[in-house]
């Protein structure tokens, strides 16, 4: 037993802070149904990105542990988010029904959640879980209105997703707002 929570206490510091989409590269454009404070909609990514940067952030599975902890500290962060020009979308494999409850329980209706049953949003961002078939790893990406990758971080803990973006946006509109 032991050892078995070594491998994966292991695997798991290894695998964090590495997204699979680099900084520079083309953030995939998507569509998908979507809800917030359980109502639907169809999100956009290009249309978000008009109003500007993208928190794009991919979790296993509504209403898990980490989920919601995760969850939560994106509610608590969306002012952050806001004054800062950022949109936050959470995706994940769950439907849409599980998607409406979550977005107003776990996301305190402060941020959307979009439907992805069957990964190809996760898969064109490299966000699949190889050790959790038919789920998203937890990868957070922050895309700028130009639709380019700024920061990406892949960490199964959701400890440091929010801090991380937030420092990330912070840094590109101090970067953007000298340049004006």
């Amino acid at each position: 037993m032991r050892i078995a929570v070594l491998g994966a206490s292991l695997l798991a510091a290894s695998m964090a802070a590495y997204a699979s989409l680099n900084p520079g590269s083309r953030a995939p454009d998507f569509s998908a149904q979507a809800s917030l404070g359980g109502k639907v909609f169809t999100f956009s990514l290009a249309e978000a990105l008009k109003q500007g940067p993208v928190v794009l952030y991919f979790y296993p599975a509504a209403f898990t542990s980490g989920c919601t902890v995760e969850a939560h500290e994106f509610a608590e962060a969306t002012e952050q988010y806001k004054a800062l020009g950022a949109t936050v979308i959470g995706v994940s494999h769950d439907d849409i029904d599980t998607l409406n409850k979550f977005s107003v329980s776990e996301c305190r209706s402060k941020f959307a959640v979009a439907a992805d049953p069957d990964l190809h949003i996760a898969r064109s961002y490299d966000a699949t879980a190889w050790f959790l078939p038919g789920h998203s790893n937890r990868t957070s990406y922050v895309i700028t209105p130009d639709g380019t990758v700024l920061y990406g971080y892949s960490a199964l803990s959701p400890d440091a997703h929010v801090k991380n973006t937030l420092a990330a946006l912070q840094q590109w509109k101090a970067g953007t707002t000298g340049q004006k």
